[in-house]
């Protein structure tokens, strides 16, 4: 066992030039990515093994993290996919009857550098006020000035295709045994595990494809829906997914989550843009326009659709983020397609947003009847 190294000095420096001092725990080394918050108190472990962090440095905005360690159960994909982890306090003491190891030992082994010890509310604040932005996370270059050209230099997200450093390698199913009532194709461009557990748990057999995957070999399988999964990045930079889904529109009922929903934008000819500093936690509260509920839902995304580009005979906006009004939900009018921005199966936060998987079911066995 790798065992994470305390105390060694600790540098995260971003591209406008600030710095913030720590402590190191977990891999030593040097890590470039976009610097982002996250809001949740909690589920720092299936944050950390959420494949959409690829490419990104997460400041946890809670205060501690690491009392509760780390277990085998709740990883929501293969390995973490952050570059890096910060923290206010890394709690050297883990005491929970379901841990199986220390959160610092957890990102030795898997080479990533975590820092505490430095002003996480400054760090966040600083973010919101100037936006996500390129950074650097060392324990061995010390020197402030060539960490922030370092940062400068390092290639950020946009344009970058992070969902083929994601996805799995070869088609599997999940679960591998069972008769369920409806096979559903899973477009993995970095998809959570819970997101596969909920298909199940409505009786779906997840057939996971790579992300490269074209539309023919998925109608093969003749499924009776399609998942469009959560992923890291720019979605515009991902052209082959966005090729394959504008192949599948009005074929197969489809539900986009997150990326999957960037992705269903695009593909019906819309465009993404940037948000300032996205939206990362496990409290974002948000408005279904149908029915004029809101739910806090778990949320980890930089990017979102202009509705605005899209034929608004066609497509519909479903729900909004009540913090800053972005559109966190599209249904099309004619065609059985809809998405979400945030995600409905949690892991962490609420299960507010769960009813979405049974719109799913709902929609395949509809589609079903008719063909």
């Amino acid at each position: 066992m790798i065992v994470t190294k305390l105390n060694m000095e600790a540098i995260l420096a971003l591209e406008d030039g600030k710095i913030f001092r720590g402590k190191s725990f977990g891999s030593t080394g040097e890590r470039y990515g976009e610097v982002v918050f996250n809001t949740s108190m909690s589920g720092y472990q299936e944050i950390i093994t959420d494949p959409s962090y690829k490419g990104q440095i997460v400041t946890m905005t809670y205060t501690l993290i690491g009392n509760y360690g780390i277990n085998k159960e709740d990883v929501e994909s293969r390995r973490p996919y952050l570059e890096g982890f910060v923290v206010k306090e890394y709690s050297k003491i883990a005491s929970n009857w379901r841990k199986e190891g220390s959160l610092g030992d957890y990102l030795a082994e898997n080479n990533i550098p975590g820092i505490e010890g430095i002003d996480t509310r400054a760090l966040t604040l600083h973010i919101r006020e100037k936006g996500a932005m390129k950074a650097v996370l060392s324990t061995e270059d010390l020197n402030e000035n060539s960490l922030v050209e370092k940062a400068r230099k390092s290639r950020g997200l946009v344009g970058v295709d992070l969902v083929k450093e994601v996805t799995c390698a070869r088609k599997y199913t999940w679960p591998k045994n069972g008769v369920k009532k409806y096979k559903v194709a899973v477009l993995d461009c970095g998809v959570k595990y819970n997101i596969l557990r909920e298909l199940t748990k409505h009786g779906c057999e997840a057939i996971v494809f790579p992300a490269q995957t074209p539309a023919k070999e998925i109608l093969k399988l003749k499924p009776h829906g399609l998942l469009l999964s959560n992923g890291p990045g720019d979605p515009v930079a991902v052209g082959y997914v966005i090729d394959t889904v504008r192949d599948l529109i009005g074929r197969v009922p489809i539900f986009g989550i997150c990326l999957g929903q960037q992705m269903l934008g695009l593909a019906m000819g819309g465009k993404t843009y940037k948000l300032k500093f996205g939206h990362h936690g496990a409290n974002q509260p948000v408005k279904d326009l149908r029915t004029g509920k809101v739910a806090i839902t778990s949320q980890n995304h930089g990017f979102s659709v202009d509705m605005d580009t899209l034929n608004k005979k066609e497509v519909q906006v479903t729900h909004i983020n009540l913090n800053d009004n972005t559109p966190e939900g599209l249904r099309h009018k004619k065609l059985p397609l809809f998405s979400v921005q945030f995600h409905p199966e949690a892991s962490p936060g609420p299960h507010d947003a769960a009813y979405l998987f049974d719109e799913f079911i709902e929609m395949m066995k509809k589609h079903a009847k008719a063909h």
